[in-house]
């Protein structure tokens, strides 16, 4: 069964939660994982693609955003981080099933398909609501999420 955990970051900064997603793709990636960071928009995907760039210094962690033109260079496998974004048609990452990131403000049809996944909560109030439902999501499927306070 998919583990779930949230991270309850301690302030509402804007960008908060990308640069802890960027922290904890560090950590998977250095584990040896795949990761999925599913984010809420093409805007967001490229943000957190710029960040994982350099997002702290001597940092680099290969990624791309999925259905990108080259596909940032990899052309016969994924990298081990990829980024997704909801659209009117939703794409299941079908080479990626280790650690789900989710930034979007609901629970990706396609989570139960990773080990782990991961929700990023802030103090801001929007965030919170509907982080409470994911956890409702969550719990009333038989699942256990754990909360992580940051």
């Amino acid at each position: 069964m998919t583990r779930v955990d949230f991270y309850i970051l301690p302030d509402a900064a804007a960008d908060g939660r990308e640069h802890f997603a960027c922290r904890l793709a560090e950590k998977v990636y250095k584990m040896g994982h795949t990761l999925y960071l599913h984010t809420d928009s093409p805007q967001q995907a490229q943000k957190i693609d710029e960040l994982l760039w350099g997002y702290k210094e001597c940092s680099f962690l290969p990624h791309a955003i999925e259905g990108a033109p080259h596909n940032n260079g990899y052309q016969n496998e994924a990298p081990k981080i990829l980024i997704g974004y909801r659209s009117e048609t939703p794409s299941e990452p079908h080479s990626h099933s280790d650690v789900l990131i989710n930034l979007a403000p609901f629970v990706p049809g396609f989570f139960s398909r990773f080990e782990r996944v991961a929700e990023l909560i802030n103090q801001a109030e929007d965030l919170k609501v509907a982080g409470r439902e994911r956890f409702k999501f969550y719990r009333d499927r038989g699942y256990q999420p754990e909360t992580h306070k940051i």
